[in-house]
């Protein structure tokens, strides 16, 4: 899967290389598998990223909505850093200037530039409930979303939903939820689908299986926020095999009432 990322990426780029025009994608902090395959395509086949305008679609933050510390697991500018730019030869990187890093102080600034810029593409994952970026299933009793609501998100700083910390503590701290960023900066729905393409893709298995299954046979709701790609006229979904299965395949006799 970290291949067919880097290969779409690294075409999309090329295109536009040869017509000189910059490529604008929203780039994410995962899926991990991705990478270094990138990095070794761009390398080896000395593909120039210097017309390539990068906007990273979140940043996680502590409990008063401030950065983590440089060398905190779940700091994503530390990580994009270290293996989708510095493993890039010098003369073929993303210059700096074109490198827009969500932070507490600049993400309207940042919105405002995606907005009038043509993006090409959003690449990403989607969340255990669906969520796209930060974009994760409203939680608060009083004050639920409607759909348009959701439709309409733009960047923001919020708290991370319960299940949000939970999953992330499963799968990355032994389930110790303490180390888990409790705040994040995100970009909206209204970011990520305002670009061309928007390609998303998991590896992570049973933790993404009914979300990816709602976001492919359900309606738009805004309980899994992924569906909105259903309105998407060039989106994509992209699932390793253990990921599209189910339990309730393997279960004919289970009865649910529906």
């Amino acid at each position: 899967m970290g291949q067919l990322m880097a290969r779409e990426l690294v075409d999309i780029i090329c295109f536009n290389n040869r017509k000189g025009a910059k490529t604008h994608a929203i780039i994410p902090c995962g899926p991990l598998c991705w990478y270094k395959p990138f990095t070794k395509l761009v390398n080896a086949e000395k593909i120039s990223l210097k017309n390539m305008v990068v906007f990273h679609m979140d940043e996680c933050l502590d409990w008063e909505g401030n950065l983590l510390p440089e060398k905190h697991p779940q700091n994503f500018r530390t990580y994009m850093l270290n293996n989708f730019y510095l493993p890039v030869s010098a003369e073929l990187c993303v210059p700096e200037k074109n490198r827009y890093f969500l932070l507490p102080d600049n993400y309207k600034k940042v919105s405002d530039k995606i907005m009038s810029s043509e993006i090409d593409i959003t690449y990403g994952g989607w969340g255990q409930d669906g969520h796209v970026a930060f974009n994760q299933a409203r939680r608060e009793p009083y004050s639920p979303l409607t759909i348009e609501e959701l439709r309409k998100s733009a960047v923001r700083i919020q708290s991370n939903s319960i299940d949000t910390v939970i999953a992330l503590s499963q799968r990355s701290f032994g389930t110790a939820y303490q180390l888990v960023a409790p705040m994040s900066v995100t970009l909206g729905m209204r970011e990520c689908l305002s670009a061309k393409k928007v390609r998303l893709f998991s590896d992570t298995g049973a933790w993404k299986q009914t979300a990816l299954r709602i976001a492919l046979f359900g309606p738009v709701c805004t309980e899994y926020p992924v569906t909105l790609l259903q309105e998407h006229p060039d989106a994509l979904l992209t699932a390793t095999v253990d990921t599209a299965r189910h339990p309730i395949e393997e279960h004919p006799e289970w009865d649910f009432g529906y």
